[in-house]
């Protein structure tokens, strides 16, 4: 379990520095991804399953797919079909297989050794966690809710602007962002 736990530690902390240096949006957000799953591996490897199984569909499930969409919807024109094209390579391919197998095998290796494990009876209910989001944590949910929708708008604003300053560097448009939003 120490080996896992470095493991995905070391994996979280540079992707996190990946994410924070990059420059293209949907790599930060790759990057991103891969950090919110290497948090969620922490959390297996110290036992808390509730919390690894919530990182994975909440975090790295949802709102990170939310975030790729609202950048492929940003409709980034034919400026960006280049460097689309350049991520086609055979390498990365071989790379995300690599890698794949590598998580495949680390996930068989885990559940192989927890097949003789027992589950308490005292296990939360999804009812109960409800019930305490929902009431006694209600005001950290909608912090949290408001913190994503922000986000959600400064990505947005992010991407559109990068999008007619590289317009107005390489003199294909003579619009700015100005006479765009009249």
């Amino acid at each position: 379990m120490t080996f896992f736990f470095y493991f995905f530690a070391i994996i979280a902390v540079l992707s996190t520095i990946l994410t924070v240096i990059s420059v293209n949006p949907i790599y930060m957000l790759l990057y991103f991804i891969i950090s919110l799953f290497s948090i969620s591996g922490i959390f297996f490897s110290l036992g808390n399953n509730f919390a690894g199984s919530m990182e994975i569909i909440i975090y790295a499930g949802a709102i990170m797919v939310l975030f790729i969409f609202v950048i492929m919807l940003l409709n980034l024109g034919p400026l960006l079909e280049k460097q689309e094209k350049s991520f086609l390579k055979p390498q990365i391919f071989i790379y995300s297989i690599g890698i794949s197998l590598l998580l495949f095998l680390l996930i068989t290796y885990q559940l192989a050794s927890i097949k003789n494990y027992v589950l308490d009876k005292n296990l939360i209910k999804s009812q109960e966690i409800g019930i305490n989001l929902f009431s006694h944590y209600l005001l950290m949910v909608e912090l949290i809710s408001f913190l994503l929708l922000s986000s959600l708008i400064v990505t947005f604003h992010v991407g559109r602007e990068n999008y007619f300053l590289k317009d107005e560097r390489n003199n294909s448009s003579k619009k700015t962002i100005k006479e765009i939003n009249k």
